[in-house]
C-alpha cells in the first residue's frame, strides 16, 4: 500500500540502510567504534579494523574476568528490557515534523486516535525541549510474543472543516509520524524506484497521501506493525557489557539473574494502509476489538479526508524472532549512506589541508628566524642604522602592543569564545568516545549547555587577565566579567525569543515553553554567572602577562597600503573552511533532512585540524601586517580566523537555495537563518580566539626575542 503514495526522492529525507546490512553478533567496546568511524567501521571489514575490536574485546573480557563479584556500572544509554511473553508494550508517539517547513508540530494536533487513559506526556529533559520533541503515550499497545490482527484503535469524532483542512495541509507538506517502542524509533521499508530489488528504510510514517490526478487526499488508518524480538541468551549480555549506538552500557549483576526464557525488542517496523470501514459497526466493538479481516490491497478504495467522515483506526502486530542481538539494535539508524566514501572524503580533506597549513607555516618559522639571526647579529649602531634602512616588523616595536579600539569587546569575546570551544572539545570528544548516545534523546543538546554553564570560570578567568594586561592595572575587572557572562548568552537569547515567537505564532512544539525559558534563565543566574565572576576574580589576582618593550607615547604612522588589510583577513577564512565544509555538509543534513549523524570519531579530528589551521593562517596573517608596519593587528587576527565564519554562512545559503529550495513559507525560511546566524555567530567566537591568542604569543615571543634597549 505505501507504494501507492506518489514519492518524491528529492524532496525527503535521505535512506538509510537496508535491514540486510544489519551484522549479526555484538559490538563490544562502543567508544572504539565511534572514535574511528562513528558506529559503522565492523561492519566495514578489514584485518585492521577487526584487530582493533578484538583487543578491545579483550580488554573488556580481561576486566570482566578480574573483577567479578564487581557491581557493574552504567553510562548513559539505555538499559537492556528483557520482557516475558505476555508483557505489554506500549507504542509511544513524537512530534509531526518535515522537511517542507521545519515546523514541528503536536501529534495530537490532529485528530488522530487517543489513548483511553488519556494524553499522557513523558518527562523531558532540556535537549529534547529545545529539539522540539514532545513524547506521548498512543492507543497501539501490544503484548510481547502475542501476534494480533485487525484490532480497534478507536473510531474518530466526525471530521470538521478544520480538521480536514489541517489533515490536507499537513499531508501537502509531507508530514511525518513518529512512532517509538522501547526507545526505538519506528521504521518503514518501501521499494526504491530505480532499484525494485532493493529496500529504502525510512524512520517515520507518512500521514497520508494524495494522488496528483485526484483532488482528495487520504489517510493512512490502519498499521501494520512488525516487532523484531531477540531471545535473551548468554551472548546478548554476557559480561554484562552491551555498546554499540547505546554506548558502554552494562547492566546491574541483579538484572542479569532470571532472564530465561525472555524476549528484547531489536527492531520495529510499520507498514501503513488506508483502509475503509464501516464505522457504524466498528463503534459497536470495545477498545482492541476484533475488526473485519482487511489485507491493504492498494487496488481497493482508499480511506478519504472529508468533511463529516467518521475514521476508524486499527492495526495489526506480528512478532519475529530476529538474529539481532541487542547491542545492535541500533546500527541499522545508525549506519550512514556511502560510509567508506565518507571515510576517505574527508582522509583526503584533511591530509590536503594539513600538507598545506605545514608547508606554510615552516616557510613562515624559517623566515622569522632568519630575521631574528641576521637582526641579533648586529651590533646596536648597525641595528640603529638598519632600523632606518629597512622596513618591516622591527619598526613597530614602539606601537606593536599598543592597546586596540574597543579592548573591553575583544577582551569579552575572547572569554566568550574560549567558552563556547571548551564546551565543543568536550562535547564531541564524549561523543567520540561513545558517552552520548542517541538513545538517550536530548543528551547532546543537555551536556553542552551544562557545559558551557560550567566552562564559564575559564571565560571569565581569560577576559579578565586579558583586560588587566592591556591595561596594565587590575581595577576594572568586574565590567568585563558581567559583560562576559551576560554577551554570548544574551545574542542567543535574543535570537531564541525572536525565533520562538514565530514558532508561538504556529502553535509549534518547536517553540521553547516559558517554564524552559525560568530553567535557563536559573542556570545562568545561579551556574555561569557566579563562575564567570569567580574566573574574573582569579584572573584579575593572576600576574598580569607583561610585555617584553615599552610602548611609545606618540603612534606610529601606518604607511599606505597596496591592497586593503580587510581584504585580506577575509580571504583568510577560505583554509579554514576547507577543513570542515565535507562535515559541515553531513552536519546541515542531520539538523534539517532529518538524516543521522553518530560519526563523531570523523567530527573530532576536523574540529583539531580546524583549531590548527586558524592558529597558523592567524599567525602569518599577523607576521605579514607587521612586515608591512601594521601595528593594528589585535582585531584582524581575531577576524583572520574567524572570517571562516562568514564562509559558513554563505555556505548556509547555498544550502538553503539548492538542498532546501523546496522549503515552504517565509517562517521556514526565517527560522532557518535565524538558527544558521546562531551557529555562524558561535562559530566565529570560538574560532577568531583561536586565532587572536596564538597571535598574541607568536608577538610577544617574536618581540621578546629581539634584543632591544
Amino acid at each position: 500500500m505505501a507504494t501507492s503514495m506518489p514519492l518524491r526522492p528529492a524532496r525527503l529525507c535521505s535512506r538509510l540502510v537496508s535491514s540486510s546490512s544489519v551484522r549479526e553478533g555484538p559490538c563490544i567496546f562502543c567508544p572504539l567504534a565511534s572514535w574511528s568511524c562513528g558506529t559503522t567501521l565492523i561492519r566495514g571489514g578489514g584485518g585492521a579494523m577487526d584487530l582493533k575490536v578484538r583487543v578491545g574485546v579483550l580488554l573488556v573480557s580481561f576486566l570482566v574476568m578480574l573483577f567479578p563479584p564487581v557491581q557493574a556500572f552504567y553510562l548513559p544509554g539505555t538499559y537492556l528490557h528483557p520482557y516475558k511473553k505476555g508483557d505489554k508494550l506500549e507504542v509511544k508517539v513524537n512530534s509531526l515534523t518535515s522537511i517542507e517547513t521545519e515546523l514541528p508540530y503536536s501529534y495530537y494536533s490532529l485528530p488522530f486516535c487517543k489513548p483511553p487513559e488519556g494524553i499522557q506526556k513523558m518527562a523531558e529533559n532540556i535537549g529534547e525541549m529545545l529539539m522540539g520533541d514532545q513524547i506521548e503515550n498512543s492507543p497501539y499497545k501490544f503484548q510481547m510474543k502475542v501476534d494480533q490482527k485487525d484490532l480497534l484503535a478507536c473510531v474518530a469524532p466526525p471530521l470538521t472543516e478544520n480538521d480536514v483542512k489541517h489533515f490536507n495541509q499537513r499531508i501537502d507538506d509531507l508530514y511525518q509520524v513518529h512512532l517509538i517502542l522501547d526507545n526505538l524509533p519506528v521504521t518503514r521499508l518501501t521499494t526504491a524506484a530505480k532499484e525494485p530489488n532493493s529496500q529504502l528504510r525510512w524512520t517515520w510514517s507518512p500521514i497520508g497521501f494524495k494522488f496528483d490526478d485526484k483532488p482528495e487526499h487520504f489517510i493512512y488508518n490502519h498499521l501494520e506493525f512488525k516487532v523484531l524480538v531477540h531471545p535473551y541468551d548468554k551472548d546478548s549480555a554476557s559480561g554484562a557489557v552491551l555498546g554499540t549506538g547505546e554506548g558502554l552500557d552494562t547492566m546491574p549483576a541483579a538484572t542479569m539473574q532470571n532472564l530465561t526464557g525472555t524476549y528484547m525488542v531489536v527492531g520495529f517496523e510499520v507498514a501503513p494502509c488506508s483502509v475503509v470501514r464501516d464505522a457504524k459497526a466498528a463503534k459497536e466493538l470495545k477498545y482492541q476489538g476484533l475488526l473485519p479481516a482487511s489485507d491493504c490491497d492498494p487496488n481497493k478504495p482508499h480511506q478519504v479526508i472529508k468533511v463529516g467522515e467518521e475514521i476508524v483506526y486499527s492495526y495489526d502486530v506480528v512478532f519475529e524472532e530476529s538474529n539481532i542481538r541487542w547491542p545492535s539494535r541500533w546500527d541499522a539508524y545508525l549506519k550512514m549512506e556511502g560510509a567508506r566514501v565518507h571515510w576517505f572524503s574527508i582522509l583526503n580533506s584533511l591530509m590536503v589541508i594539513s600538507f598545506l597549513a605545514g608547508i606554510v607555516f615552516v616557510i613562515f618559522l624559517r623566515t622569522v628566524r632568519r630575521d631574528l639571526t641576521k637582526y641579533e647579529d648586529l651590533d646596536k649602531e648597525a641595528q640603529a642604522q638598519m632600523n632606518e634602512e629597512l622596513s618591516g616588523w622591527k619598526l613597530v616595536v614602539g606601537d606593536v602592543f599598543r592597546a586596540p579600539e574597543n579592548p573591553q569587546l575583544l577582551c569579552v569575546v575572547v572569554g566568550d569564545g574560549v567558552q563556547i570551544l571548551g564546551m565543543a572539545v568536550v562535547t564531541i570528544l564524549f561523543a567520540a568516545m561513545g558517552f552520548m548516545s542517541p538513545a538517550s534523546r536530548g543528551m547532546l543538546l543537555t551536556g553542552m549547555v551544562l557545559l558551557y554553564m560550567f566552562l564559564g570560570i575559564i571565560a571569565g578567568y581569560v577576559a579578565s587577565r586579558m583586560w588587566c594586561t592591556l591595561k596594565g592595572v587590575r581595577d576594572g575587572w568586574r565590567p568585563i566579567a558581567w559583560k562576559t557572562a551576560c554577551f554570548f548568552p544574551g545574542i542567543a537569547f535574543t535570537i531564541m525569543t525572536v525565533l520562538n515567537f514565530l514558532l508561538w505564532s504556529r502553535d509549534s512544539t518547536g517553540a521553547i515553553p516559558i517554564s524552559l525559558y525560568f530553567v535557563l534563565l536559573l542556570l545562568w543566574f545561579t551556574i555561569s554567572v557566579p563562575l564567570t565572576l569567580l574566573g574574573g576574580y582569579l584572573g584579575a589576582k593572576a600576574e598580569p602577562i607583561s610585555f617584553p618593550v615599552r610602548t611609545n607615547q606618540i603612534p606610529r604612522e601606518i604607511p599606505p597600503q597596496r591592497y586593503p588589510s580587510w581584504l585580506l583577513v577575509l580571504g583568510a577564512g577560505t583554509l579554514p573552511f576547507g577543513t570542515l565544509f565535507i562535515e559541515l555538509f553531513f552536519i546541515m543534513s542531520s539538523i534539517w533532512m532529518g538524516r543521522v549523524y553518530y560519526v563523531f570519531g570523523f567530527l573530532f579530528v576536523v574540529l583539531i585540524l580546524l583549531v590548527i589551521v586558524c592558529a597558523e593562517v592567524s599567525v602569518v596573517l599577523t607576521y605579514m601586517h607587521l612586515c608591512v608596519e601594521d601595528h593594528k593587528w589585535w582585531w584582524k587576527s581575531f577576524f583572520a580566523s574567524g572570517s571562516v565564519s562568514l564562509y559558513v554562512f554563505l555556505y548556509s545559503i547555498n544550502y538553503l537555495v539548492f538542498d532546501l529550495h523546496s522549503l515552504a513559507g517565509p517562517v521556514s525560511a526565517a527560522l532557518y537563518l535565524g538558527y544558521s546566524l546562531l551557529m555562524v555567530i558561535t562559530i566565529m567566537f570560538a574560532t577568531g580566539t583561536v586565532g587572536f591568542l596564538t597571535s598574541f604569543y607568536f608577538v610577544h615571543f617574536l618581540f621578546s626575542s629581539v634584543k632591544i634597549d
